[in-house]
């Protein structure tokens, strides 16, 4: 079952001028960083309240860390995915199947939820997750 919209991610090229406007002129604190293999910060969770948040990632050390082409950014259209926080992710993935929907294995990301994938009839990326003790969101 959705609970909430989640969070929104953005890649970017341009990710110290993203974090000192989401950070300094928007005054959204970091609620934490993600670091890519090396151990550097390439992904800023922005806090929204109510567990909501925005996601900055580093687009070129996105890529280099998840895989995928760098394509040529176009201003305004940088806009990666938005996320649905569910509660009971299993149940909810099986029963989104039965009804003829294409539905990710389940994984840990990065930040210690658990999540699965979809998308929308015009190809856009709706992540589904589920929050864990561990959650870096919730810490």
């Amino acid at each position: 079952m959705i609970r909430q919209l989640a969070h929104i991610c953005f890649f970017s090229d341009k990710i110290a001028a993203m974090v000192k406007f989401y950070s300094n002129t928007l005054g959204l604190k970091i609620k934490f960083t993600l670091d890519n293999s090396e151990g550097k910060p390439f992904g800023y969770y922005f806090d929204c309240g109510n567990s909501s948040f925005i996601e900055v990632f580093d687009r070129e050390m996105a890529i280099k860390q998840w895989g995928g082409i760098l394509e040529k950014s176009i201003a305004g259209n940088i806009f990666q995915h938005f996320c649905f926080e569910v509660i009971g992710l299993a149940d909810y993935k099986s029963k989104l199947e039965k009804q003829g929907l294409k539905v990710s294995e389940i994984s840990e990301g990065m930040d210690n939820s658990k999540q699965a994938w979809i998308a929308d009839p015009d190809g856009n990326s709706i992540e589904l997750m589920e929050y864990t003790i561990k959650s870096l969101q919730i810490q």
